[in-house]
């Protein structure tokens, strides 16, 4: 029997911790149905996109996502917000133009997240030293802009709020608090939840860290928890000073990696280090109160203040881990499903999902629909 859906409650506190990041759409009050033309699991940039791609180009199609958790609470509103191009393995035939494709993906939709693309800084030792850097940090050595690249930010829970409610005006119906439990393929794919059953022509796997073995994921995709803290608020005098004032997001070409990139009320986000998932591979099963997450973040937190005298005294204001997915390749999966030829899985950005995520979803919704193949270089088998 259908069940009304309920408005939920304030949301528990999270073992990862809390992002600056702010969600503030919730998904309107609907009945669970018992079928649908084409089901989206996973509420985050993938999924929302992918949704309201679907109902765009064709309204007829009937479209349900199901979100876990809350939208937004898996990698996409955990993530830094740093837009990158291309894939983590660099460009891939027939990828086309990543940064054009998400501007015109948030024009259509009328999606606002606060997106600017002023380039991104690649950080490294000062043996290769680009002229005139910005930057001059101490991080085991003299660290310098060594390159500048395509990209820039954006906010993360704007995008997931606008793609939400983009979602929902197109008349996607979205239930949070909905995990599929299984999937039983049969002539529709068969899913099951808590709250019952839901059968659907196609299915699109959004999950990405999440729910590995649900999505088909081989073994060599690895799940982690990355970490992430934000400090106070800065004058624009210390942003001038350490080299941030052109509010350029940047990336380490040496290791241990650190990111970072500042944010609209001159706050900076940086993050670095990576957890393991255990041996069951549910990341659900991290938290930060182990000790290992709580060395990661105390190292992160000396490391960013003993960058530039300016951040010796820093105060941090948030500390938050998100989930991310990295497989041997480097390249995204963007495959069929190993079970079955009428659900695609999508995922494995490894740390390059904030602008690939929503370009993927709305290919892969053109793909759902006949009217675009998927790559080559997303196959599960690599």
């Amino acid at each position: 029997m259908s069940q009304p859906l309920r408005m939920h409650a304030p949301a528990p506190a999270s073992p990862w911790g809390d992002p600056p990041w702010r969600i503030d759409f919730v998904p309107p009050p609907s009945n669970f149905p018992d079928e649908t033309d084409i089901a989206v699991i996973g509420a985050g940039f993938t999924g929302l996109a992918a949704a309201t791609w679907l109902r765009r180009s064709d309204p007829v199609e009937s479209v349900v996502v199901l979100e876990a958790s809350r939208i937004g609470a898996g990698a996409s509103g955990r993530t830094g917000g740093i837009v990158l191009t291309e894939t983590a393995a660099g460009d891939a035939p027939g990828l086309g133009d990543v940064l054009a494709g998400l501007q015109d993906i948030l024009k259509k939709l009328e999606v606002e997240s606060d997106l600017s693309l002023p380039g991104v800084w690649e950080v490294g030792r000062s043996g290769s030293k680009k002229r005139e850097s910005p930057i001059e940090w101490s991080d085991s050595g003299k660290v310098v802009v060594v390159g500048e690249y395509p990209g820039g930010t954006l906010d993360p829970g704007k995008l997931v709020s606008g793609l939400g409610r983009a979602a929902s005006r197109l008349g996607a119906r979205i239930f949070e608090e909905s995990p599929v439990r299984s999937v039983e393929w049969e002539d529709s794919a068969v899913l099951k939840l808590d709250r019952g059953i839901l059968r659907a022509k196609k299915v699109l796997f959004a999950t990405n860290a999440l729910s590995l073995e649900l999505a088909g994921f081989n073994d060599d995709a690895e799940p982690h928890l990355t970490l992430a803290v934000a400090t106070q608020p800065l004058r624009e005098e210390h942003l001038e000073a350490i080299g941030m004032a052109d509010r350029k997001p940047f990336y380490t070409v040496d290791l241990p990696y650190l990111w970072g990139r500042v944010c609209a009320d001159n706050s900076i986000v940086f993050g670095s280090g990576l957890i393991s998932a255990p041996e069951s591979r549910d990341l659900r099963n991290v938290s930060l109160a182990s000790r290992e997450s709580a060395r990661l973040l105390h190292s992160l937190e000396a490391r960013v203040r003993g960058l530039h005298p300016t951040l010796k005294n820093m105060q941090f204001t948030h500390r938050w881990g998100g989930p991310i997915l990295f497989r041997e390749s480097w390249f995204p999966v963007f495959d069929w499903h190993p079970k079955n030829r009428n659900a695609i899985v999508l995922g494995a950005y490894a740390g390059h999902g904030v602008a690939l995520s929503s370009y993927l979803g709305a290919w892969a919704a053109e793909a759902l629909l006949g009217r675009r193949d998927l790559p080559r270089w997303g196959s599960m088998q690599q």
